[in-house]
């Protein structure tokens, strides 16, 4: 594979990074003259990621097509990458599954948590020593979905709540037990993003998004970046966002679930 001279030494490795969050953040590491470690299913779009972004930000960018629901193939990717200095890690790779839990597809339902809370805690353990010798960075893409129960997405917003969790304990963890080993966390959680996952999820047409409307993803991946650049725990784009969380988390489940499940619906 051709490389190409950078600013930067390290390499920020992204998941996910075929597509919308993921796919902005990646452009976006490389405006700001990071090489890239770029990660997904779909080989022949990672290339043409790596194409577009070594022309226009002159950046290394490595490509590794993976299929990250399965553990083996997380394993296989940190084998893959070891030589290489890495200094972000962005958790960006996941998808929701819509619908009445009792009707939703067991495998999907079953891949989902694996690449939302599986992938992202044994990537994390596994380049963790790697990023603490270099003083890194560690970016995690969760959701305002993690604020609260989700009737309708119940294993989505579940898992969003444990990478709100996982993340702003580990960072305690990082910065405090024994020492402060320099390596920060940032969890991102952004509302709703106009990408492809809402047309894999069948939640385009929910009413929640037909009244909050949609930030784009490169609006999300800006601000999330300039979070992780600024070592802040919690990043949440958008005034809207930041006042629906803020209210979510002190409104009380009598209310807020029968709330959530009529925005959560199709039927407006």
């Amino acid at each position: 594979m051709k490389s190409t001279q950078s600013l930067s030494l390290g390499y920020v490795l992204v998941t996910g990074a075929s597509q919308g969050i993921g796919l902005e953040l990646a452009r976006v590491s490389a405006e700001h003259r990071h090489n890239l470690i770029i990660v997904a299913r779909d080989l022949s779009r990672l290339e043409e990621v790596a194409r577009e972004i070594r022309k226009k930000y002159t950046v290394d960018v490595k490509v590794f097509a993976h299929d990250l629901e399965m553990e083996e193939n997380v394993h296989a990717l940190v084998k893959e990458v070891e030589n290489l200095p890495i200094d972000i890690l962005v958790n960006n790779v996941g998808f929701a599954v819509y619908g009445p839990f009792a009707e939703n597809d067991i495998p999907r339902v079953m891949g989902s948590i694996a690449l939302n809370v599986g992938c992202l805690t044994l990537l994390t353990r596994l380049l963790l020593p790697q990023l603490i010798a270099s003083q890194g960075k560690i970016l995690n893409v969760a959701s305002t979905a993690a604020f609260q129960p989700g009737p309708l997405m119940a294993v989505y917003f579940a898992t969003k709540a444990y990478v709100v969790s996982f993340g702003e304990a580990l960072r305690y963890e990082l910065r405090h037990s024994p020492k402060d080993t320099g390596v920060s966390v940032t969890t991102l959680c952004p509302g709703a993003t106009a990408t492809a996952f809402q047309d894999a999820a069948h939640f385009g047409n929910s009413n929640i998004i037909k009244l909050v409307g949609m930030m784009s993803a490169r609006e999300v991946a800006i601000i999330g970046f300039a979070g992780l650049m600024k070592n802040k725990s919690i990043v949440i784009p958008g005034l809207k966002n930041k006042i629906g969380s803020f209210f979510a988390r002190f409104m009380p489940r009598s209310i807020l679930l029968p709330l959530l499940y009529k925005l959560n619906k199709t039927d407006l």
